[in-house]
């Protein structure tokens, strides 16, 4: 999917309504990720950049995520949030970045509000990984997302509740949890 198409899409269709059905008992901390679409230029289309985060992170440890965190009383906005976050892992300059919209919050597990920033980052940037919080960066093609069949969901118990919890794998990533249904949901928006 090219940025233009993707643009005119996110901007004129509404997501219907979202995958996600968890809901957290108790207060919730609010966090922030980037949802970034990288037009490299090359004809490839738009590619959807991850991170997997460092093995010794007390949330979410070696799983695949977008590059995100808590808010901070610095964070003027969600968007900032999402912004200094992608600086401090990745190195990613807001110069870059071009934000289009965000999609719903969405209640995790670890007892997080985290709502997604959508943004275009024209060319492929170059990267400046904290090792101390990612262990790799990676780009999968966002036409996988919209094109594949491999998406599975679990049923899953906690507090006597169900909720649903996502997966879509990509060559040997297993993309899970919140993360897999922002981007069920993305492709559901644009479609």
């Amino acid at each position: 999917m090219t940025k233009s198409e993707f643009l005119l899409r996110f901007n004129l269709l509404q997501l219907a309504e979202s995958e996600h059905n968890y809901q957290h008992p108790t207060p919730l901390r609010s966090a922030a990720v980037l949802i970034a679409l990288v037009d490299s230029g090359n004809g490839k289309g738009l590619q959807v950049l991850l991170t997997k985060r460092a093995s010794h992170l007390k949330h979410h440890p070696s799983q695949v995520s977008f590059p995100g965190g808590k808010v901070e009383p610095q964070d003027n906005s969600i968007i900032d949030t999402a912004l200094r976050e992608a600086y401090e892992e990745i190195g990613l300059a807001g110069k870059s970045i071009k934000v289009v919209g965000q999609l719903p919050p969405y209640q995790t597990i670890s007892g997080f509000q985290v709502t997604p920033v959508v943004a275009i980052v024209d060319n492929t940037p170059t990267y400046q990984m904290d090792k101390n919080e990612v262990s790799e960066i990676f780009h999968v093609p966002l036409q996988h997302f919209i094109t594949t069949n491999d998406h599975h969901v679990f049923v899953a118990s906690k507090g006597g509740k169900q909720h649903n919890v996502h997966f879509l794998p990509y060559k040997h990533y297993n993309i899970w949890g919140a993360t897999a249904v922002m981007l069920k949901d993305l492709v559901a928006h644009i479609n």
